[in-house]
């Protein structure tokens, strides 16, 4: 699950972790009341939505206007924000469509040292958390990951200990770090490392975080993901969610119990198990063929879930065929036969369907399918399932 950074920030205020002062808006009436209340006569105003690159980022209806501004004044504070609320932000993560900005930030100046780069992930290589930073913030730290390896600096830590003193000392060093900056990163570094085990966080970045002009550090911007299986035991962060940033056919799966994620592809895929499903997708690939989506039904599917994940298939005009591809064990090969029958009447299939199945009741199951009124194409084996699905939109 993502937040948005103003929401981040106050979770960061709350373990500590130095963050500036600000506002969230939904009205342009709101920022320019935002701007009055920090008291400044300098401000930044920052477009929240659930994707990075927003200080690149241009508003589709405003191209000159980027998602993170400086502005000096209430008045100009609501002109930003005008150009902003109920617009779309296209940046580098949303691709041409962009998104809507719903709300924005306005948060106090700063005065910047030097910018730096953090993020904590998870290395499921050790099995431990890995605490990154680079001298390179406020830039792609995917251009330098790519390009300059070398500047991202790398210390694990033990979930349970948190980061250790020396470690912070270590990574002051490469970066260059010193005096009195020296223990502000100590007490920085081992808050956000902290946080990001105590909030069963998936991915923590700030980037930029910034060194003041007198020795602190403070999270300039604020990323954090949290690891959906760990949301029982924080109703508080779940509470976050805002389902108007998420796309609405996923959210609509998961309603169902469906695990399903939207691709840019054009075939769609209905699959019952997340190994098996990853495989399907690949095998497409390998054909020549564009997945549409990830969709996992389960073990356990049922009619109702079935002829939901058809709907959902079918509601995407990208989708120009769909291949079910079930291996019958719990949720036999006559279940989802049933289920693909009544999803046909209910339905109602206008583009070319590809059914492969194997396992239990398989012969009955493909029976079923061969005597109902459904289009089907049958297929014998996954190969042949990607080939003919892919050959049907040639």
């Amino acid at each position: 699950m993502k937040i948005h950074e103003y929401q981040a920030k106050e979770l960061f205020r709350q373990a500590g972790v130095p963050v500036l002062n600000g506002h969230v808006a939904r009205t342009p009436e709101e920022a320019a009341a935002a701007f009055d209340k920090l008291g400044g006569s300098l401000a930044v105003i920052k477009a929240q939505i659930h994707a990075g690159g927003r200080g690149k980022g241009t508003v589709a209806e405003h191209p000159e206007q980027r998602g993170v501004q400086l502005v000096r004044s209430a008045d100009e504070t609501r002109e930003v924000a005008s150009r902003l609320l109920g617009n779309r932000l296209v940046t580098i993560q949303t691709g041409e469509p962009g998104q809507t900005v719903n709300q924005v930030f306005i948060e106090q100046g700063c005065d910047i040292a030097r910018e730096l780069y953090l993020g904590i992930v998870l290395d499921r290589a050790v099995a431990k958390p890995v605490l990154m930073v680079s001298a390179e913030g406020g830039v792609e730290i995917e251009e330098v990951a790519a390009e300059s390896p070398e500047k991202i600096f790398k210390e694990h830590f033990d979930p349970a200990v948190g980061l250790d003193s020396y470690q912070v000392r270590k990574l002051c060093k490469k970066l260059g770090i010193e005096g009195k900056a020296v223990r502000a990163a100590e007490t920085f570094m081992k808050a956000v490392c902290r946080t990001y085990v105590d909030l069963d966080c998936a991915m923590l970045e700030i980037n930029p975080l910034v060194i003041t002009g007198d020795g602190q550090m403070i999270a300039l911007d604020a990323k954090v993901t949290f690891d959906d299986n760990a949301l029982f035991r924080h109703p508080d962060i779940k509470e976050l969610r805002d389902l108007s940033e998420e796309e609405p056919a996923e959210v609509r799966a998961a309603d169902t119990g469906l695990s399903y994620v939207k691709l840019e592809g054009n075939i769609g895929c209905l699959v019952n198990g997340a190994g098996l499903a990853m495989s399907t997708m690949d095998i497409i690939k390998y054909h020549g063929g564009q997945p549409a989506n990830f969709l996992d039904v389960g073990g356990g599917a049922n009619t109702q879930q079935v002829t939901e994940a058809f709907r959902i298939l079918l509601s995407d005009p990208n989708c120009k065929a769909v291949l079910v591809n079930i291996f019958g064990g719990i949720a036999r090969c006559t279940t989802i036969a049933a289920a693909i029958i009544e999803a046909g009447k209910e339905v109602g299939f206008n583009i070319p369907l590809v059914v492969r199945l194997e396992g239990t009741e398989v012969e009955e199951g493909r029976k079923m399918l061969a005597e109902s009124d459904i289009d089907i194409i049958t297929a014998n084996d996954l190969t042949d399932a990607a080939q003919k699905v892919v050959a049907a939109i040639s």
